[in-house]
């Protein structure tokens, strides 16, 4: 049985509480990165929300910073792994960026980067650590 998969930009408080709530779960409880350095820029980025039939799921976002744009905090709940949620939220933040993104970038933690890849990014630079976990800078090839 198929599961809905829904990601959007998020525009209500609840769903913005949501979606920390995911991203407290994964980063912070399951990757013991700082609260502080999670919640660090959400006043400066647009966020989303990925559900699975209507149940908080993902969330991730972007923000445009002096390099470009820059799509972060990228996370699913380990329940919902492998079901296309991931995919479902890199679509849905790519297709909310403005026209003039001519500069898109992320930091991909080590297991990521497949995914990304798949979306057309490709590694630039070395691998370095962030908050304790190894990442390598992407930048999406247009």
């Amino acid at each position: 049985m198929s599961k809905e998969i829904i990601a959007r930009k998020i525009t209500g408080q609840v769903d913005m509480e949501k979606a920390f709530a995911v991203r407290k779960q994964v980063f912070v409880t399951g990757q013991m990165v700082p609260i502080e350095l999670e919640m660090e820029n959400n006043d400066v980025s647009t966020h989303f929300l990925a559900t699975v039939d209507g149940e908080p799921a993902g969330a991730a976002r972007w923000r445009k910073t002096e390099n470009g744009y820059k799509l972060e905090r990228f996370a699913v709940l380990e329940i919902y792994r492998g079901l296309g949620v991931a995919q479902a939220i890199v679509n849905a933040v790519l297709n909310d960026l403005p026209a003039d993104a001519s500069i898109v970038y992320l930091n991909s933690q080590l297991q990521a980067v497949g995914l990304y890849e798949k979306f057309g990014f490709v590694i630039s630079g070395p691998e370095f650590e962030e908050a304790g976990i190894k990442h390598y800078k992407m930048v999406l090839r247009k």
